[in-house]
């Protein structure tokens, strides 16, 4: 079977999670290949599935991805699955969470058609409703008002709507927890450093790079995520990301989720990527 992990030229050299995801896919009998979801010349019913893993530019233009996205369902199997990709591209689930009563960084939400408001709060993060990698977030302080206003209305220029949350300073010392699930079940976690600095503007480029070390997630934070991953629409999907920041109290808090293409940091959790096939594999024979 032809097993595609789809990718974007610019993605498609620097994606760490391929060469070990290729390799277990090969040495199960099966062909990986990293075709580009943005060229027009792919034949997509070639595969037997389409797993999305470097999509990284698909927030330059988020309709055609999901166009693309359903074409491909119409062909072959593809996942994660278009409902979920509609969900979890857009950073306002982070509400419906919320209201599930899953624990999240406090998240404020302006459309781009409506005035942004600083917050009450001292430093702060400003980030695009849709958007991956951290492009576009830009973190300020009290201070900083006025280069807020700006950040924020060059991203509603930009037809985006924005997400306004505090800066959790536990992520100076502790770092994020992102933890990956493979159908529901807790795979392997790791810890993210600290990305945003004061007066460092917005992230720009395909992503932020992050300084990335395996961690064995408490107890609460394996609580929280699975709680989060149980109040995805539709169930728990073939594979899913939770980052987790430690809040005020010392509570877990969802960051974000990841559905659509999470980095899986296999290199950081010895069977992680054969795990996965495996999970990928049972799917298509269920």
């Amino acid at each position: 079977m032809r097993v595609a992990l789809a990718t974007t030229p610019a993605a498609r050299d620097i994606d760490e999670d391929y060469p070990p995801l290729a390799r277990a896919f090969a040495a199960r009998g099966h062909e990986p290949e990293a075709p580009c979801w943005d060229d027009p010349g792919v034949d997509w019913s070639r595969y037997g599935v389409v797993l999305l893993r470097s999509t990284w530019n698909y927030t330059e233009d988020l309709a055609a991805f999901l166009a693309w996205a359903e074409a491909v369902s119409r062909v072959t199997r593809l996942y994660n699955p278009v409902a979920t990709l509609r969900w979890s591209t857009d950073k306002r689930y982070l509400l419906d969470l919320e209201r599930a009563g899953v624990p999240i960084v406090p998240t404020t939400v302006s459309s781009a058609a409506e005035r942004w408001r600083p917050p009450a709060h001292a430093d702060f993060v400003l980030k695009p409703v849709v958007g991956a990698g951290s492009r576009g977030a830009a973190r300020f302080g009290a201070a900083e008002l006025e280069a807020a206003a700006a950040h924020a209305q060059r991203l509603q220029a930009q037809g985006h709507g924005i997400l306004t949350q505090p800066y959790l300073e536990s992520v100076d010392d502790h770092g994020e927890t992102a933890l990956l699930y493979y159908d529901g079940a807790f795979s392997h976690a790791v810890r993210k450093g600290p990305l945003l600095k004061p007066g460092g503007g917005e992230v720009e480029g395909l992503f932020a790079r992050e300084t990335i070390d395996a961690r064995a997630p408490a107890a609460d934070e394996l609580e929280i995520a699975g709680r989060a991953v149980a109040a995805i629409p539709g169930g728990a999907p073939l594979y899913a990301r939770v980052d987790l920041i430690r809040g005020a109290r010392g509570i877990p808090c969802v960051l974000e989720l990841e559905l659509a293409e999470p980095s899986m940091f296999f290199d950081h959790a010895a069977g992680s990527a054969e795990r996965f096939a495996a999970r990928v594999l049972a799917r298509l024979n269920a």
